[in-house]
């Protein structure tokens, strides 16, 4: 392809802003898609990456810098308008290797390009005096959740309602956290390889890696182009977060049970179950969407998995294909706000709307209780989500067992995870993303008595 024909890197990056902020689209599933059409070159893919992810981070604190500087104020702006201020004012305060006059020169020319003159000069008079001025300090008079908030760019509603949960330190440490990149988490496939081999090949494909923090089949991918190797074409590693590969170890599902997933796609904790089974014994996959279930038996066919069955089906309505305490193990990672994965989807924190979330307990109650009326007498039943909020973790499990004497907190489960000083408690573990650096999660594991 010749030089000519790749995209300008911030035209392209202010399309995708503009894209995730009207139409809700994510982040990673769009820049996987652009940087696979070859329209960047190589050298912009990292710096679109940057661009993009940057932006969104730091979307409220970009707000607070920029506001000054607009007469009407940034309400009165075009959206594509703040979308490039937003942008250019992310590379002059912190993008060390982009020059602020390259970072300003290049705006103006996007805004001649997409707008009338007004907008070009409204868009040169802001980025100069920003330029000469220096952005604004955050004002030291404001009440402290309002300043973190704004420091560490998080919707203040998410800062209050976590400092309530867990306390002032956690939430700082938790909101800084998530302001860092994520790095990229791989789990061995113990099917068909094993960890030192694994290290070995992905090396030698060069792949810069080092075995994960706390789950044994973790190997985190510090360079390199994982997705290019043969070791994960062939399905000997398939990509997971660390802090999701837990979920399947306290499900601890054993070779020859009968085992249900209840909302499985993409299918990373149902392949782990599997191989957990040694690919013997059943694993009944579902998911709502028939789109989705097409993610899962793409995994399972790579991986060379055989004995999970996946299939579209509303969680609520289990009984309907199934009979009462027919599974040795179920599990529920149930839909969710997704408030701990915010390193990975920064868009997250901006989409999620405190009164729309509010409807997600009932579903989670809902599918709860409908999972459980499938589990065997001593079987045990897992509820996860990848979420940092009570009312969609302890409150979801206290209300169950409130409401279901007949099950109990199964005191043997978290001897089934690797050890964690002081993580796991009434068996049940949460993970804030300062523990490991990994994946904000929660999960409890239940019994059935009789």
């Amino acid at each position: 392809m010749s030089k000519k024909m790749f995209k300008n890197v911030r035209e392209e990056a202010l399309r995708m802003l503009e894209r995730i902020e009207k139409e809700g689209a994510y982040s990673h599933l769009l820049l996987n898609h652009v940087l696979k059409e070859g329209t960047i070159s190589d050298k912009d893919a990292s710096l679109l990456t940057e661009l993009v992810y940057g932006t969104i981070k730091r979307k409220n604190t970009l707000d607070y810098f920029i506001e000054p500087f607009v007469k009407k104020g940034t309400a009165s702006l075009q959206s594509w308008v703040l979308q490039l201020l937003r942008l250019t004012v992310y590379q002059m305060e912190y993008l060390d290797r982009v020059p602020e006059r390259a970072a300003v020169h290049e705006a103006v020319q996007i805004a001649k390009k997409k707008g009338h003159r007004g907008v070009s000069g409204l868009v040169n008079g802001v980025l100069r005096s920003i330029q000469r001025e220096g952005i604004p300090s955050i004002d030291s008079r404001l009440p402290y959740l309002t300043s973190l908030a704004l420091e560490t760019s998080h919707p203040e509603w998410l800062i209050q309602e976590w400092t309530a949960a867990y306390g002032e330190v956690r939430t700082e440490a938790m909101a800084r956290t998530n302001l860092e990149p994520p790095v990229l988490t791989v789990r061995l496939n113990r099917l068909k390889t094993d960890k030192e081999s694994l290290l070995r090949q992905l090396e030698q494909e060069g792949c810069s890696v080092k075995a994960g923090n706390i789950s044994p089949e973790a190997v985190l991918i510090t360079s390199g182009d994982i997705f290019q190797t043969s070791a994960f074409q062939d399905g000997l590693c398939t990509v997971q977060d660390e802090s999701s590969m837990l979920v399947a170890r306290l499900l601890d599902p054993k070779p020859g049970m009968n085992v249900l997933d209840a909302c499985a796609a993409p299918g990373g904790k149902t392949t782990h179950a599997a191989e957990l089974m040694n690919n013997e014994g059943t694993l009944q996959a579902y998911d709502l969407h028939e789109k989705k279930v097409r993610l899962i038996e793409t995994q399972t066919e790579r991986l060379g998995i055989t004995n999970v069955q996946a299939a579209a089906l509303d969680a609520r309505k289990l009984t309907t294909k199934h009979e009462p305490r027919t599974f040795d193990r179920v599990l529920v990672d149930a839909p969710c706000s997704g408030l701990g994965v915010i390193r990975r989807k920064p868009e997250v924190k901006w989409q999620k709307e405190k009164e729309e979330i509010s409807r997600l307990p009932q579903i989670q109650s809902a599918v709860l209780q409908e999972a459980a009326e499938l589990v065997k007498t001593e079987g045990r039943l897992v509820y996860s989500t990848c979420t940092l909020r009570q009312q969609e973790n302890e409150e979801i499990v206290n209300s169950f067992l409130e409401n279901n004497p007949s099950f109990e907190r199964d005191k043997s489960a978290c001897g089934c995870l690797p050890e964690m000083k002081d993580k796991t408690s009434e068996n049940q573990l949460t993970i804030f993303p300062q523990d490991f650096h990994s994946d904000g999660f929660f999960m409890a594991a239940l019994k059935r008595r009789y």
